[in-house]
């Protein structure tokens, strides 16, 4: 049996922290000042993890590992497992051209480039960050921008700030998941807090969105279908979070803020038009392949040689472009028109629709009550073998037991939700199997990098590391609840994501709570919902952005441009959380 102990240097928190940390030093170091990718820089910290947990904790080398293995194979499963199914949703609606349907529906809607960025980095980014996340809204949105006819930087600095709301709950909500599990507190208690400060923060991401493509001028033109869009955005988010469906979330409010905004310039258009040229069908795919490759080498692992592949994706973005356009090997049934652009039938922008629309009625259905609880059927848990681990009350850890849901699990869904697409977009069984292969194959560094930061996690949480930094963190007082927020921002800042973020800091953040009497619920909360503001500016998605809209090389150009938003931002959720924990916004709370 290990006795978990938080101050086994010479009984000192101070000193104990000081060593507790070093595993969270070294990832910070490794990507912020080596520029190490995050797969090695994961693994590395581990090992640290490791020698501090068996040298200072004096835990059992068998335990130590034992604790590893079990965060790795929670990284696989559930986490990756929704990862993965549900980037081979989006890839079949790609290799099927019926992604570049989607695009051009939502270009039509109007010529204003200030509706088109909340159309397309915020809602349609939104609905990307829900089924695929991992850099994939900003590598397309940024690219769909460009095309219609945004300079590079202003496509880049857009798309990147427009990622943020919808990054909590994205993937099929991971991040809450992920959370819930590392914290040992209830999945739904997390996500309907983080469904009371996200949806706040919804509200102006799309008037900062005007802003930068406008300026003044652009606020208060447009103002209207803005503050339209950020509200039902965050009502919906709010409302799906807390009551209906909490993976679903950012797909529900998504497609609601772009109906919302649809129906709204049917009926009004801003007193003048901001207008761009476009460029040629042919250089969109282009770009659009380059910039999925792009997104797929960086985040979560491709490192420094984000944009080695981009010559070698034009053959293929020629191909898919021609499936686009109705060619042999697509899906598609649009035909092109006089002035060249590409008419597209009413059953294609159906297709175009139905992947996002069958994985809204499969999780829909599977919360009617008699399949919840045939579902249930397909779940287990068992005591993780070689764990045998007591805290100071006695008690044992709830993270020695392993749930493995595999029937219930989100990414059972989205695998069923994929057999659907399949049938509705006319993909072959072989096509299908080759898509899935691919999609492994562009994550296989975030499945190492996901598996080596839950590993980490875990040993940290085990030992007693986690905790040591939380008590001492926890000195701060009422005063934490400013810093929780600051805590999942810089873990996001650095690692690129949100749930490896929540995996590295959630324990801490319930810790510091519990010393410091605040609502371990809201502190780990914060840090989700702090998180989401450092994507922004995360090595990772800079360098995808940069990418993505050929201005490799000029990371620091962009950081600069949107470096004033994340800070405004944080500090809006700093304030907004820190109130929360008061009584002036108490009454917010579940």
């Amino acid at each position: 049996m290990y006795d978990q102990i938080f101050d086994p240097v010479h009984h000192s928190l101070g000193l104990s922290a000081i060593f507790a940390a070093l595993p969270l030093l070294t990832v910070f170091v490794l990507l912020a000042v080596f520029k190490l990718p995050a797969q090695w820089a994961a693994l590395i910290a581990l090992v640290v993890s490791i020698v501090v947990a068996i040298a200072v904790y004096s835990m059992p080398v068998g335990q130590t590992f034992s604790a590893a293995g079990e965060g790795a194979a929670f990284g696989l499963f559930p986490i990756m497992w929704i990862v993965v199914n549900a980037i081979w949703v989006y890839t079949m609606s790609v290799t099927t051209g019926h992604f570049d349907v989607l695009r051009r529906s939502f270009a039509t809607v109007s010529p204003d480039q200030r509706i088109q960025a909340i159309l397309i980095a915020f809602c349609f980014g939104a609905l990307l960050e829900a089924l695929a996340g991992f850099g994939t809204p900003v590598a397309i949105t940024s690219v769909m921008l460009l095309a219609l006819g945004f300079s590079k930087l202003k496509a880049a600095t857009v798309a990147l700030v427009a990622n943020t709301a919808p990054v909590a709950f994205g993937a099929i909500a991971v991040p809450i998941t992920t959370l819930a599990k590392i914290s040992n507190l209830p999945e739904q208690d997390l996500a309907s807090v983080v469904g009371r400060q996200t949806p706040v923060l919804a509200i102006f991401v799309p008037l900062a969105l005007v802003f930068m493509v406008d300026g003044r001028r652009g606020l208060k033109q447009t103002w209207p279908v803005a503050l339209l869009g950020g509200a039902i955005f965050g009502l919906l988010q709010f409302l799906c979070s807390n009551y209906i469906s909490i993976p679903l979330t950012d797909i529900v409010a998504s497609l609601g803020s772009a109906m919302a905004v649809v129906l709204l310039v049917r009926v009004w258009q801003p007193s003048e038009v901001l207008a761009a040229d476009s460029m040629s069908e042919e250089d969109v795919q282009t770009h659009l392949a380059a910039a999925t490759a792009s997104a797929h080498a960086v985040e979560l692992g491709g490192g420094r040689g984000a944009g080695a592949d981009r010559s070698s994706t034009t053959s293929g973005a020629r191909q898919t472009a021609s499936a686009a356009a109705g060619g042999p090997d697509g899906g598609s049934d649009a035909a092109g028109t006089p002035d060249g652009t590409v008419a597209d039938s009413r059953g294609d922008i159906f297709r175009a629709y139905a992947p996002y629309l069958i994985i809204i009625v499969v999780f829909a259905v599977a919360q009617i009550g008699f399949v919840t609880k045939l579902l249930a059927k397909g779940a287990t848990k068992f005591a993780w073998p070689g764990l045998h681990i007591q805290t100071p009350a006695g008690k044992t850890p709830s993270a020695v037991t392993f749930a493995f849901a595999w029937l219930p699990a989100a990414g059972t869904l989205l695998l069923i939700s994929g057999l659907l697409t399949m049938i509705v977009l006319g993909v072959k069984p072989a096509a299908a199997a080759r898509d899935y292969l691919k999609t492994l194959d562009q994550l296989k560094w975030a499945i190492l990098t996901v598996a080596g930061v839950l590993a980490l996690a875990y040993v940290m949480n085990l030992s007693g590391q986690t905790i040591t930094i939380g008590r001492w963190m926890a000195g701060a007082g009422g005063v934490f609840a400013l810093l929780a927020p600051i805590l999942g921002w810089l873990g996001v800042a650095v690692t690129g994501s949100d749930t490896s973020s929540n995996a590295l800091f959630g324990t801490l953040q319930v810790s510091a709570a519990q010393q410091a009497h605040l609502s371990p619920t809201l502190m780990a909360a914060a840090n989700s919902s702090g998180g989401v503001l450092g994507k922004m500016i995360s090595p990772q998605n800079l360098a995808i952005a940069a990418a993505s809209v050929g201005l490799a090389g000029q990371e620091g150009v962009i950081l600069r441009r949107i470096l004033g938003w994340t800070v405004g931002f944080l500090l809006f959720m700093c304030l907004l959380v820190y109130l929360q924990s008061t009584s002036v916004l108490s009454w917010m709370l579940p």
